[in-house]
């Protein structure tokens, strides 16, 4: 498909840097807040393209931030490149086939999602400067979407202040603009203090902190049925006091994810839990110290900037996939169930199409499929600002987020042709909110009416600071 459009022509031309980019971080995968050597990656990129570049955003030294333009409005373009814990997966091949190293891989696609983000930002930077338009466009490097929270932790100190819009995207099964659906969520963290003593000869003297643990986690599961139904809490355990079975254990924690339809309901939530925490320090005589460790918003939607994008989706068309990708996708799908399979279309409210290994339709805008919700960050920037979000077809349909086919498939050219297709919707959208005004207006009156009775407040406390981690070679 060859597209007159000048912002397309912008995209194409430079995709060969951002697909060789994606290829880099994919071979780097590196966990929550230990994105030294991918956020590097994309700061070199960043300077070779010409942006003004801030590191160290919002005190996070693997967040990065590029600008460029004058004057206008500022539009920006939000990236990931954070990987997933025992995802570690040979590329192309379509059994499991773990890599040797610390088993870390991009099971979700970050590594796509920050190359086509950065491509985006880069074409609508050289068609500012062709055009002389004013405008201003900004690519963020994010960390610690996966669990992390980076995104909030950045909007709670500002560092999205003076953004009119902010676009994204993620890889996905089908190409769509996003449903602005999101739980919110915490990660919680309850660590309990006991007594230590002999199991047998002195079991009076000992206070169990792991049995505190058990007990809370038993009085979660009566909550259960006297919550809503759309909420969600999942628990690990982080700490079961030690392999003795003959020593009480002194010392257990546990961290809870707790998740809502929105902020309200979790925080209620939140409550809730905490009480049944501290009813299980009482029962057991021991101590409990509560700390959160992050917290996101669920999504907010925007109307105007939803048909915006869906517009320059149905003038791209499908993505322009081959039988080799289409061959590569069959296999993938030939380890999947037929469960994997119908669920995802369900999910979208498409009807199952036979012999369709890769997406190759656009799912219409107002068609709604059953709600299989998660959470993401991106939900605290939507309640900053005007935020639209894409989904484009990176990998078979039926392919689980956080599984290794999703790892295996992510340096295929079918990815690359997603990574190319949604950079132009975005950099399309963009250059709409640019040139037209009166789209700019809608979009943020659309976001003024939604959070005027609900202003913005950050669901983490001022005090708990992004959990950071060191450099490996500096630890």
């Amino acid at each position: 498909m060859k597209n007159s459009e000048t912002i397309w022509d912008l995209v194409d031309a430079k995709k060969a840097i951002f697909e060789a980019l994606s290829d880099r971080v994919w071979g780097m995968p590196e966990i929550a807040y230990t994105e030294y050597r991918s956020v590097a990656e994309h700061t070199v990129t960043l300077k070779q393209q010409g942006f003004r570049v801030t590191e160290n955003v919002a005190g996070i030294p693997t967040a990065v931030m590029g600008e460029a333009g004058e004057g206008g409005p500022v539009i920006a373009i939000l990236g990931e490149y954070d990987a997933l814990p025992g995802l570690s997966q040979e590329a192309g091949v379509a059994e499991p086939r773990p890599l040797p190293g610390d088993g870390h891989g991009h099971g979700c696609g970050h590594n796509l999602l920050g190359s086509a983000a950065m491509l985006a930002a880069t074409a609508i930077k050289d068609w500012l400067a062709e055009t002389g338009t004013p405008g201003r466009v900004r690519y963020y490097g994010c960390p610690a979407e996966e669990g992390g929270a980076a995104k909030s932790f950045m909007a709670r100190e500002g560092a999205f202040n003076n953004v009119d819009i902010a676009i994204t995207w993620h890889p996905a099964s089908f190409t769509e603009v996003a449903r602005a659906h999101s739980l919110a969520n915490t990660r919680m963290d309850f660590k309990f203090t006991g007594r230590a003593s002999h199991a047998s000869a002195a079991p009076h003297l000992g206070r169990s902190a792991l049995d505190a643990v058990e007990l809370m986690n038993v009085g979660v599961n009566y909550m259960r049925e006297h919550m809503p139904s759309d909420a969600r809490i999942h628990y690990a355990m982080l700490d079961s006091g030690g392999i003795a079975p003959n020593v009480v254990q002194a010392a257990a924690a546990v961290r809870y994810a707790i998740r809502a339809r929105d902020l309200a309901g979790m925080l209620a939530l939140n409550e809730r839990v905490k009480k049944i925490a501290e009813g299980a320090a009482l029962m057991t005589e021991t101590k409990v110290a509560i700390s959160i460790m992050s917290a996101v918003s669920n999504l907010l939607p925007n109307r105007p900037l939803e048909e915006a994008m869906q517009r320059n989706i149905e003038r791209l068309g499908p993505i322009p996939f081959d039988d080799a990708d289409r061959a590569f996708a069959a296999k993938i799908q030939a380890t999947l169930s037929e469960n994997d399979i119908n669920n995802d279309y369900a999910r979208v409210g498409v009807v199952r199409k036979p012999d369709t290994p890769l997406c190759d339709f656009i799912v219409p805008l107002d068609v709604r499929g059953e709600p299989m919700v998660g959470s993401t960050d991106v939900g605290d920037v939507s309640w900053v600002m005007p935020t639209v979000q894409a989904h484009a077809a990176t990998h078979a349909i039926g392919t689980p987020g956080h599984s290794w086919q999703i790892t295996s498939q992510g340096k295929m050219a079918a990815a690359h042709k997603g990574l190319v297709y949604v950079a132009k919707a975005m950099a399309a959208t963009a250059v709409d909110l640019i040139n037209d005004e009166t789209l700019m207006a809608r979009a943020k009156k659309d976001h003024q009416d939604r959070i005027g009775k609900t202003p913005y407040v950050c669901p983490i406390p001022t005090d708990v600071r992004p959990p950071l981690q060191p450099r490996r070679d500096a630890a």
